[in-house]
């Protein structure tokens, strides 16, 4: 009995030492990408070169850290500036129409 106890608790220890060899979340978060312009020069470089090694979620923080470093707040100085609509072209009316002269 006492063996059969010893070799279940290796197999679960041996079980949750695989489980935690595994693939870890990744720790570059947009934010920390955004004040690291160095790791984010490495990991794009990375994503350029082996997208599917990298993967999509790391490479998908890369692209909005950098979208948001070259963005900034995403608030533009121009984006409140008026465009003035263009002027519609003048529709000739009926009165201004003149009818062929007559001989």
């Amino acid at each position: 009995m006492k063996q059969l106890l010893i070799v279940a608790l290796a197999l679960a220890l041996s079980i949750s030492l695989i489980a935690g060899c595994g693939r870890s979340t990744p720790t570059d978060t947009v934010e920390s990408l955004v004040a690291n312009p160095e790791r984010l020069k490495e990991l794009r470089a990375q994503c350029k070169a082996d997208h599917a090694k990298v993967g999509d979620v790391v490479c998908g923080a890369v692209s909005e850290a950098t979208r948001r470093r070259f963005m900034g707040d995403g608030k533009s100085p121009y984006a409140n500036d008026p465009v003035p609509k263009p002027v519609p072209p003048a529709q000739p009316s009926a009165a201004r129409v003149e009818s062929p002269a007559k001989d």
